[in-house]
């Protein structure tokens, strides 16, 4: 039995889940680097070296891709931001919430640059607004509890949780592009200006060592820090976070469905259109050769009677001639008799 070659494992037909998941990556790549508006389903085909009509099979074109794509780089940032904000201290769950999303820009450079542009409309998961929206909610209540026990008034807490993910989220984006410094002495710094404010900035500001080092994993199950009822909650959002992803992408399919039927219908009554001019054209040509073969036929008839014409004159003439000789002959005839 001969060996498989590599050329025909890499010929090797994909399943369904796998052509998904391929569409998915070479989406996000080009999201990443061109947008949605600048994104074409034909370059993402090409991309995946695939037809059109997959692309259309399996997401109903390039919207139902984006929207998958937003939604699992939203997952996957309020994944770690939330294993972050499980510590108990909480200058440990400001460093780590901020390591968190340096994190998630640095291992996911593409998946930020997508959260971070303005999120189109066929996207339906909201814009990066929306999206810090959600960890500011989760920031809130930690400040809730610390304003609490400080004796500041609690329902500032709504205030103070945008203000720090904001300064966060910005100094991200910055960051995403300058790369420097390291993204623990980023994180350090963050914590310095929002712990201790600018009257307080520490000269030489480091993470404390129970954040040191620490790399968070979104598919990580370990989550004993929370409280059950808190743990509840956010099963019960990430459920109907899912349940409306996957509405959305219904929504976009039957979408795609009916602007596909509209354009079938819009092709048919073109070629039907295109068919009847034909039709009419055809007529014109045949009706213009009858009219010209009736010509034809009727310029025959006529050259025909003019040389018939022409004949019954010569021979008018001839016979003429003829009598004319006969005449001078019986004339010559009878002057020889006399």
């Amino acid at each position: 039995m001969e060996p498989v070659s590599e050329s025909s494992r890499s010929r090797r037909r994909m399943t369904g889940a796998e052509r998904r998941e391929q569409l998915i990556q070479v989406g996000r790549a080009l999201f990443a680097d061109k947008g949605f508006d600048g994104t074409s389903v034909e370059e993402i085909a090409a991309s995946a070296k695939v037809s059109k009509p997959v692309v259309y099979e399996h997401f109903g074109g390039k919207e139902g891709i984006y929207a998958v794509v937003i939604d699992r780089e939203m997952q996957r940032l309020l994944s770690l931001v939330t294993q972050a904000l499980s510590a108990s201290h909480a200058r440990i769950k400001l460093e780590r919430a901020a390591l968190a999303l340096l994190q998630y820009i640095e291992e996911s450079s593409e998946g930020f640059r997508i959260l971070v542009r303005d999120s189109h409309a066929a996207s339906g998961t909201g814009t990066f607004a929306s999206l810090i929206s959600d960890i500011a909610s989760q920031v809130e209540d930690v400040l809730a509890d610390e304003f609490k026990e400080r004796g500041y008034d609690p329902k500032l807490a709504p205030m103070y949780a945008q203000m720090l993910v904001g300064m966060t989220a910005l100094t991200g984006q910055w960051w995403l592009e300058v790369r420097q410094p390291r993204r623990e002495e980023v994180a350090a710094h963050l914590v310095n200006l929002s712990w201790n404010g600018l009257t307080g900035l520490d000269p030489n500001p480091a993470l404390t060592a129970a954040t040191r080092g620490l790399i968070l994993s979104p598919a990580a199950e370990a989550r004993t820090a929370r409280p059950a009822e808190r743990e509840s909650k956010e099963q019960e959002k990430l459920r109907r976070e899912q349940e409306k992803a996957r509405e959305r992408e219904q929504r976009e399919r039957a979408k795609q469905l009916e602007r596909q039927q509209r354009e079938l219908e819009k092709v048919k009554e073109r070629e039907q259109r295109e068919r009847a001019k034909e039709l009419e054209r055809q007529m014109k040509e045949q009706e213009k050769l009858r009219r010209e073969q009736e010509k034809a036929q009727e310029r025959e008839q006529r050259e025909r009677a003019k040389e018939l014409e022409r004949r019954q004159r010569e021979r008018a003439k001839e016979l003429e001639r003829m009598q004319r000789e006969r005449a001078k002959g019986f004339d010559r005839q009878q002057h020889g008799e006399i």
